[in-house]
C-alpha cells in the first residue's frame, strides 16, 4: 500500500467518487476551525491507496504542537471506502507512517482511528478515546422518533414535555451574534462536573467557520433564562451533538430530555437521517460509563466505531513520553 498527499479539494471529489460520506471532522470548513485554535495548523490530506492505485481510504490532518513536540490529529479518519482486515489496516497504516515520517520529520506520533489492536499502534498517550456511540434516528414524524426510544427515554421526554415550562428554540442566529449567555452556561456546568472548559472564542469559532448549514444551537429557556444549550454539527444528513451544557437544580435534567428531542426533530425536518450522541463507555473503554445510562435511553440500539489510537512516528521519543507519563502518573499517586 501507499500513502498519497492530496488537495482538500481532491480528497472532497474522491469522497464523492467513491460514495463516502465524510464527518464534520474531514471537512475544509472544519479545517478552518482547526486553524483559530492556538497551537494548531492544517497539515494535509492524504489518500491510501492499494497497490493497484485505487483509493481504499482518505483522512485529512492537522497539526497538534503541545508540550514542545508536534503530532498529526485526524477527527474520525481515515474514512475507508470498506472494511479492512487486520493484515489490511497494518499495511495502511505502516504506508502513512512512512510517508508522514519522509514528508515532516517533526511528527512525532498521528492520531487516528484505528479498528484493530495493531503492533505499530499504541493506546493513546492522552484523552479518552471511545468505540460506543449511541445514534438516534431521527427519521419520521415526532411520534416515530418518540417511539424507537427505549421506554425510559420515551418516559423522560414525556414527562418534560408536560411537567417543565421550559421554551425550546433553534438559537443559532442569536448565538452567532453574542455566546456569552451560552458560556454562563457552560462553566457552571465545568464547575459541577469538573472539567475546564474551552474558551469561549473556542465556541464563537466554531458557530463562525461551520456557518448556519454546518453548525446549529439549540437552547432551553425558563422565564427567558437559558438553562439547557447544545451545539450540534452536520455534515450531510448526519448530525452530532457536540457540545451541552445545562444549569444546576431539579429543572436541569428534564429540561435537557425535552430538548434533545427537540433537537431530534428539528434535525430531522432540515434532512438529517440520525443524530450521534458522541460516545459512551463500553468493557474496553469504561471511562465513559458514567454517560451510558442517560444517552442510551434515546435508542435501543448502540453503534460500534473504531477508537483512537497512535501511530508513532518517531518510535524513540514517543517511547520518552510514555517513560514521562509513567513517572508522572507515579507523581501524582
Amino acid at each position: 500500500m501507499q500513502a498519497k498527499e492530496l488537495t482538500f479539494d481532491q480528497l472532497v471529489a474522491e469522497a464523492d467518487r467513491l460514495g463516502l460520506e465524510l464527518p464534520i471532522e474531514q471537512t475544509p470548513e472544519w479545517a478552518s476551525y482547526e486553524k483559530t485554535v492556538p497551537g494548531r495548523t492544517f497539515w494535509g490530506c492524504v489518500a491510501i491507496q492499494d497497490d493497484g492505485g485505487e483509493t481504499l481510504g482518505v483522512a485529512a490532518f492537522t497539526d497538534y504542537e503541545t508540550h514542545g513536540y508536534h503530532y498529526l490529529r485526524s477527527h474520525h479518519g481515515p474514512v475507508w471506502a470498506r472494511e479492512l482486515t487486520e493484515e489490511e489496516e497494518r499495511e495502511a497504516m505502516v504506508a502513512l507512517r512512512d510517508f508522514v515520517s519522509a514528508r515532516d520529520r517533526k511528527v512525532v506520533f498521528v492520531r487516528l482511528a484505528i479498528e484493530h489492536e495493531l503492533d505499530v499502534s499504541h493506546p493513546t498517550l492522552s484523552m479518552k478515546p471511545y468505540d460506543t456511540t449511541v445514534v438516534i434516528d431521527i427519521t419520521g414524524s415526532e411520534d416515530d422518533i418518540l417511539a424507537r426510544m427505549k421506554g425510559r427515554g420515551r418516559r423522560d421526554v414525556r414527562k418534560a414535555l408536560r411537567e417543565t415550562p421550559a421554551t425550546y428554540a433553534d438559537e443559532t442566529e442569536l448565538a452567532a451574534k453574542s455566546f456569552s449567555e451560552y458560556y454562563d452556561v457552560m462553566v457552571e456546568t465545568s464547575e459541577r462536573d469538573g472539567f475546564v472548559p474551552a474558551p469561549i472564542d473556542d465556541y464563537e469559532n466554531t458557530i463562525r467557520c461551520l456557518g448556519p448549514e454546518h453548525c446549529r444551537v439549540f437552547a432551553g429557556r425558563v422565564d427567558g433564562r437559558v438553562i439547557t444549550w447544545t451545539m450540534a454539527t452536520i455534515s450531510g444528513c448526519h448530525a452530532v451533538r457536540y457540545y451541552g451544557a445545562s444549569r444546576s437544580g431539579k429543572e436541569r435534567a428534564l429540561a435537557t430530555d425535552g430538548l434533545i428531542f427537540f433537537e431530534c426533530c428539528t434535525l430531522g425536518k432540515m434532512g438529517c437521517v440520525d443524530y450521534d450522541q458522541m460516545g459512551i463507555g463500553s468493557e474496553e473503554f469504561p471511562d465513559l460509563m458514567t454517560l451510558n445510562t442517560f444517552k442510551t435511553k434515546f435508542s435501543k440500539e448502540v453503534r460500534h466505531v473504531s477508537p483512537d489510537r497512535d501511530l508513532p512516528v518517531r518510535a524513540t521519543f514517543y517511547k520518552s513520553l510514555l517513560a514521562g507519563k509513567k513517572i508522572l502518573n507515579k507523581v501524582r499517586g
